[in-house]
């Protein structure tokens, strides 16, 4: 099995469940959207006036987009060989394109790939390609099929008072949905700017200035052209857009890649708070997970069924989030008006992508085992009435009596308190008796204040 062989878990142990992305990221992939990228701008220079170049047929252009669309393992193996000779990888596809139009009615026109333009306009163009389709067929989907489940778990446990906790002590009640709610709609806020992104490309030559296109054909509104010709890449590519920066050195700067390494890693971030978070939930055994008889839990402990599927998300995620955070401080400096560095770092951005797509269908595997063991999270509320001296002493402060919180603190404050305790207080309280029987019918699971209506109804996001 060629997978034991492999030397990144990405392409060995994991490669069956991050396949989708290879057809974005492989070597093969990249000189596939580099190809893509070099004949459509050709298209697009003899549909430009004053260069004087002929117009195509339909036959024509439906042969030059068959060579990328029906791209094949063995144009990226000749493109390859080509490298391998002239230590080039841009210029290998060109000589590649050359080949295929040598010979054909398209001959014509071979001299005019890669016209006026550096190899990093073919690149740049060709990552902002593969990557907007990657998040917007592979990820983006991931992304809200995660959030799906989280909102779906929000209603069902939307009533279901659990204890809080804040610096690991006891705490006023919330409800399960709720917390599932807070994660949900974190996640959502991620979505909605991956949505609107936009991605910067150029295609303005060696060092940015239209040098080339300019001394060839001064009269051709370059800037323009550029514009028209990347918008025109746009064209079913889905949520994310792409859109010309004019202002560049010889590569595009990065600054928009970076920015979306960053909404990949605060998406990532807030996902390894809700693993640690229902790793918690686990370990308490207020959710158990379902077992399956086949599996082992440990080597040696036969009782276990531990929370593996969070725990290998919240690892993968901190991989990725290593990635794109080295992204977005790399990738936007470049020394003067290029160096290469940028080169190598881009050839790592779909390891980002397949180690959070990873932990996704974890997590996602995870939350389809657990069940709410709702007798646990009962007994842990009875446990713990002392999260009722803040309601108590609030109501206190309603009603005018002195030093309510002095006298809840002095009650509760480090000791065991218990349910009796707080009625005997409450009895000794100078109040009505309304008040007395409405602070006497407190407990812990109905101290909760609003939190089903916030799992339910309270989506800042609007879609």
């Amino acid at each position: 099995m060629q997978e034991l062989k492999s030397i990144s878990p990405i392409d060995g142990r994991y490669r069956s469940k991050v396949d989708d992305l290879a057809q974005y990221f492989s070597e093969a992939a990249l000189i596939r959207y580099r190809t893509r990228v070099e004949l459509e701008y050709l298209i697009a220079l003899t549909q430009q006036e004053g260069l004087g170049l002929r117009s195509l047929t339909e036959a024509e252009l439906t042969s030059l987009r068959s060579i990328y669309k029906d791209f094949s393992f063995d144009d990226a193996i000749n493109v390859k060989a080509k490298e391998s000779v002239i230590n080039h990888d841009v210029k290998s596809v060109e000589y590649l394109l050359k080949d295929k139009l040598s010979d054909t009615s398209l001959e014509d026109l071979k001299e005019w790939i890669h016209f006026a333009l550096t190899s990093e306009d073919i690149n740049n163009l060709s990552y902002a390609l593969m990557i907007s389709e990657a998040v917007n067929q592979v990820m983006l989907p991931a992304l809200e099929q995660v959030q799906g489940e989280l909102d779906k778990l929000a209603a069902q446990y939307a009533g279901l008072a659990i204890l809080a906790r804040t610096h690991g002590q006891s705490a006023s009640p919330t409800s399960f949905g709720k917390e599932f709610k807070v994660f949900a709609q974190r996640l959502q806020r991620q979505i909605e700017q991956v949505k609107s992104f936009t991605m910067l490309a150029k295609l303005n030559g060696a060092t940015g200035n239209y040098n080339a296109h300019q001394i060839a054909f001064p009269n051709v509104d370059w800037l323009q052209f550029s514009a028209k010709f990347i918008d025109s890449l746009n064209q079913d590519l889905g949520p994310i857009k792409l859109e010309l920066n004019p202002l560049t050195t010889q590569i595009e700067s990065h600054d928009t890649l970076a920015e979306l390494a960053d909404i990949f890693s605060r998406f990532n971030t807030v996902m390894i708070s809700f693993d640690q978070d229902i790793w918690r939930y686990i370990s308490d055994a207020w959710l158990s997970q379902k077992a399956n008889e086949k599996e082992v839990g440990s080597s040696t402990m036969p009782h276990k069924v531990n929370p593996i599927d969070f725990e290998n998300s919240e690892g993968n995620l901190g991989i990725a989030n290593a990635l794109f955070n080295f992204f977005k401080t790399k990738l936007p400096i470049s020394r003067l008006q290029r160096d290469l560095t940028d080169s190598t770092v881009l050839r790592n951005f779909g390891m980002a992508f397949a180690y959070s797509l990873l932990a996704y269908k974890s997590s996602l595997k995870g939350l389809a085992k657990i069940v709410v063991n709702e007798s646990k999270v009962q007994e842990a509320l009875d446990q713990h009435p002392e999260v009722l001296a803040e309601a108590i002493q609030t109501v206190m402060r309603r009603e005018g009596l002195a030093i309510p919180y002095e006298q809840l603190k002095a009650l509760t404050r480090g000791k065991q308190v218990t349910t009796q305790d707080f009625q005997n207080f409450i009895q000794g309280l100078n109040l009505e008796p309304s008040v007395k029987e409405e602070l006497a019918k407190l407990s812990p699971a109905s101290y909760t204040g609003i939190a089903e209506k916030l799992a339910v109804d309270c989506d800042m996001i609007k879609s």
